[in-house]
């Protein structure tokens, strides 16, 4: 595919009709695998980080039509031929480029969008960076690793006025929507306490033992580490044991699954724009309360995939959140099925054959890519992003220090407590 100008490029994205845009919100089973887009209407898309979790997206989004990935920028050689692999069977051609430092595929002006899917540590610097070359940014989550992160993140993506979305799908997926809905409705009656699952939160600044560092072109360890403190290479940190790493890791853990959860609990509250005010850590949960006087528990699961609270159904999968109101309540989870009380609620659920799972990233990818061509909000655009991972990491500080914690979500700090606000930010690394 020959590379053409900025410029032109983003005039034809910025002016496509009305009918494209409509005709590619259609599900992939319908659309099918025929390229019947035209070369020079196409989203090109480039990959930064390409694990299990971005092949798993890349997947969804490979299968639209009007979008064409071209590159895949991954510290780890292995991995970056199994993308291309991947990517180069799918349109049965050998084209998709291949780059050890991402910002190579930044320098390319045919790439109009990227998909951050590196470890936590480098999805706000990679995703600043990318905006900044002018490309829109799908990235996962948890978008920052810390509350300055989220803020500059959020800030850049208005300034450089680009298309974003947070990868917390959950909030394209039908259950959840139907949840929030029976809130936003009256449903349940008034809303006054919100159940938000998490995994335990960890704290693990311990170094594993140190290891030959491969040559750069097998793994890039300095890239790899990126903004993150130095330590000596260990095979297991590039193989996914980084994750409950202090210096790798977000918010203790915790926004692994808080980063969907509260964000749907944000959501479910209206409160897009705030968050809560108060976070006191408990045995097994942090409460949390907004202004409006509405709790939000931040519960522990015991396991990831076992044992839940007491609170939770098991049968309705992970990442379950429960909405209660005066007059009822709502819970769901990745299985797809609501458990509401009144029963009388429960109407009009798909059955179990049709329903879509949490992990399902098709409908939130289309919406990205629709908003590409409109300029308009992503479901999960910079500021719901901001709000909601900032309350989840105000959530960990208080549970790494401790103590209750009271936070003002206008200057998005916490109140009188310096040490607190301290660990809003992280020195990072000098990697270029």
């Amino acid at each position: 595919m020959s590379e053409r100008s900025q410029p032109s490029r983003r005039s034809f994205l910025q002016s496509s009709t009305a009918a494209i845009a409509a005709a590619t919100i259609l599900p992939a089973h319908v659309l099918g695998r025929e390229q019947s887009t035209a070369p020079s209407e196409k989203i090109t898309l480039g990959v930064i980080g390409i694990g299990p979790r971005c092949t798993y997206d890349l997947k969804a989004m490979l299968q639209f039509p009007d979008v064409q990935c071209v590159a895949i920028a991954d510290v780890q050689a292995r991995r970056r031929d199994a993308g291309k692999k991947l990517v180069d069977e799918h349109y049965k051609n050998s084209d998709c480029r291949l780059y050890n430092d991402f910002r190579e595929l930044l320098d390319r002006k045919d790439i109009d969008a990227v998909i951050v899917a590196t470890g936590d540590r480098w999805h706000a610097a990679a995703s600043i960076l990318a905006a900044k070359a002018g490309k829109d940014v799908y990235s996962e989550k948890p978008c920052g690793i810390t509350i300055e992160a989220c803020q500059q993140l959020a800030d850049t993506m208005h300034s450089q006025q680009r298309v974003f979305q947070a990868g917390t799908q959950r909030r394209s997926v039908p259950n959840f929507q139907k949840a929030v809905e029976l809130v936003h409705t009256g449903k349940l009656g008034k809303l006054h306490t919100m159940h938000a699952s998490v995994y335990i939160p960890v704290l693990d600044n311990t170094w594993l033992p140190a290891q030959k560092t491969p040559a750069k072109q097998e793994v890039d360890w300095n890239l790899w580490l990126g903004p993150a403190a130095w330590r000596p290479f260990n095979q297991k940190y590039v193989d996914g044991g980084w994750r409950g790493q202090w210096d790798f890791d977000s918010g203790a853990r915790l926004l692994d699954w808080g980063a969907h959860t509260i964000d749907l609990c944000q959501w479910a509250n209206q409160a897009d724009n705030t968050m809560p005010i108060s976070y006191e850590p408990q045995e097994k949960t942090i409460v949390c309360t907004y202004a409006n006087g509405v709790k939000l528990i931040v519960d522990f699961l015991e396991t990831p995939f076992g044992e839940r609270s007491p609170q939770y159904i098991t049968r309705l999968g992970t990442c379950p959140v429960r909405f209660i109101g005066d007059e009822g309540w709502v819970e769901t989870g990745d299985s797809g099925e609501l458990v509401v009380q009144p029963e009388a609620l429960a109407k009009d659920q798909p059955p179990a054959e049709k329903r879509v799972k949490g992990l399902d990233v098709s409908v939130h990818a289309r919406d990205f890519f629709d908003c590409i061509r409109t300029r308009g909000k992503t479901a999960s655009n910079p500021d719901v992003m901001r709000r909601s991972h900032i309350a989840s990491h105000a959530a960990a500080i208080a549970w790494i220090l401790g103590r209750k914690l009271t936070f003002d979500p206008v200057s998005e700090s916490f109140v009188n407590d310096p040490e607190a606000n301290l660990l809003r930010s992280r020195p990072e690394r000098h990697w270029a």
